[in-house]
């Protein structure tokens, strides 16, 4: 399966769907190459790297530079992709060599290294990465890391949805990823599940970094993936409306429909054809998320309305936010429930986690006290009988002094009379120093410090939830003024139209009498 390249047909899985054990060690060790593997190559092609070749005619290769090739994995629009072997560092590696036709423009092959050469600096654990970028045998190519497993639009077809945590578990990893590239000042430009890979081991890789950018000429676009300027359906309103004057926001709108694909198994915009579906995302209306399944939490519901806000003012700022935002919900699984894999990848923040076949999963074996550690819990405790002199600030924000024990300073820590701002002093010395200096205060106050910003954190949040739900109400309501008017414009159209018939209908009626008046004069003037 290839980690780059994305088909025309979003349901077409031809370059990333290759599974490792097809190939076998032994046939990555066979200096025999599949019959379908073999290129034909020139050296008519542009040669950036400076590199010739004495021959002219048209030749089979096999080899691209260190590259093995192994097999075709498939073939998209910007040319061939294919399994190999990289013989100095022994490993896979998924090739994607340029077509022909695109080989000859010049302006294309440069623009193909230049972004190669920006992916390569990426290097990020949920980001596909780039191996190296060359021509040989006037064939030009990139290769990348080859992922040995399917993409989520695979899953989404096989399963129908996600559960709620392993959404935002796909979700979190792809956001770690985008939020590394956007500090790089890369911005993807085509996020969709097609482009979101899973290993074997339910690791999440974001593929086609860089090969999905706008470029001047839609021919020449290095994914030729959908509209070649991203993919409609994921694709943000200002990103359809000029594709080279967008910011990482239309990443974090692309990653929100996304996200919305995942829970519910639907997309929030459809339309029949292209124009229809971007009035539609112009407009800003779909069904709540919610609606469609009810297992999603209001707050993740909030959390994807403003990730697909119409205006980028109004998304998150950026994906730290969207991060931090997501995180705090405490929504994401450790690891994904449909990955059967023994040694499957264990996301967690706080311990370090195994899997064992048949097994539940157990926490791995607390590290041993280290000497220095030892050494604090020995004087933590004997400073238990010492009085210190302390000063700090009361719940008034008034200056306190008192003489307390060590015990006694840390309840005070913890219930949030005694604070960081705390200075103290032991006996015998000559001046007060700030209270984390000493070892037997330190974790207290450092842990004090962590509940202050979790505390922080949360009104943040709330503050963050009443911001959306403002906005979610003032949409609303201005749907329902433009619905009114609209309504209203509709009813003046057809008062007019009925006045105009009425008016018709009472000119007949008049002109009747005239008519039967007539006829007896009109009836002598026909007969003479």
């Amino acid at each position: 399966m290839s980690s780059a390249g994305t088909p025309q047909d979003p349901t077409a899985d031809s370059e990333k769907t290759f599974i490792a054990s097809d190939v076998s060690d032994g046939a990555m060790a066979a200096t025999n190459i599949a019959p379908d593997t073999v290129l034909t190559g020139s050296t008519d092609a542009g040669e950036p790297t400076g590199k010739s070749s004495s021959t002219t005619a048209p030749q089979r290769i096999s080899q691209l530079g260190d590259f093995r090739l192994i097999r075709k994995l498939g073939e998209g629009g910007m040319g061939e992709v294919f399994l190999a072997h990289q013989d100095s560092l022994d490993r896979k590696a998924a090739i994607k060599v340029l077509s022909k036709k695109l080989a000859g423009k010049d302006d294309f092959v440069k623009r193909f290294y230049r972004e190669a050469r920006s992916m390569a600096k990426i290097d990020h654990p949920n980001a596909v990465r780039v191996y190296a970028v060359d021509q040989d045998h006037g064939v030009h190519f990139v290769a990348m890391e080859f992922i040995d497993g399917k993409s989520m639009q695979h899953w989404i077809e096989t399963l129908g949805r996600l559960s709620v945590g392993d959404a935002v578990h796909v979700t979190l990893r792809c956001a770690e990823a985008l939020q590394h590239a956007h500090a790089m000042n890369m911005v993807h430009r085509d996020i969709k599940p097609d482009n979101i890979m899973l290993t074997a081991r339910g690791q999440v890789k974001v593929a086609d970094f860089g090969l999905a950018k706008a470029i001047d000429d839609e021919d020449n676009s290095l994914t030729q993936s959908g509209t070649g300027l991203g993919t409609p359906y994921y694709m943000a309103p200002e990103q359809a409306r000029n594709a080279k004057h967008v910011d990482g926001r239309c990443d974090i709108y692309a990653l929100g429909v996304t996200l919305y694909h995942f829970l519910t198994g639907k997309l929030p915009f459809t339309g029949n054809t292209t124009v229809e579906l971007i009035m539609n995302k112009e407009q800003g209306k779909f069904p709540p998320a919610r609606k469609a399944n009810p297992e999603i939490p209001e707050k993740l519901d909030l959390i994807i309305d403003k990730m697909v806000a119409v205006s980028p003012e109004q998304r998150f700022k950026d994906f730290g936010e969207v991060i931090r935002y997501l995180a705090m919900l405490g929504l994401e699984n450790p690891s994904l429930s449909f990955i059967q894999a023994p040694d499957k990848v264990v996301a967690t923040a706080n311990t370090a986690t195994v899997k064992s076949p048949g097994a539940a999963t157990r926490s791995l074996p607390a590290v041993p006290k280290s000497s220095a550690e030892d050494a604090a819990q020995q004087k933590q405790a004997a400073a238990k009988e010492i009085i210190y002199a302390i000063q700090f600030i009361d719940a008034q924000g008034k200056p306190a002094a008192a003489k307390m024990t060590a015990p006694a300073i840390i309840k005070g820590i913890k219930a949030g009379i005694i604070d960081q701002r705390a200075k103290i002093k032991k006996p015998g010395a000559t001046s007060a120093i700030p209270i984390a200096q000493l070892p037997e205060f330190e974790n207290a106050i450092q842990a004090l410090i962590v509940r202050q910003e979790a505390e922080k954190k949360g009104r943040d949040m709330k503050s963050l939830y009443a911001q959306i739900d403002r906005q979610e109400r003032w949409r609303k309501f201005t749907r329902k003024i433009r619905a009114a008017l609209s309504g209203a414009l509709g009813w003046v159209s057809l008062l007019i139209w009925l006045g105009l018939i009425a008016g018709a209908i009472y000119g007949v009626y008049l002109l009747l009498p005239l008519l039967r008046q007539n006829i007896p004069f009109l009836e002598k003037l026909g007969g003479s």
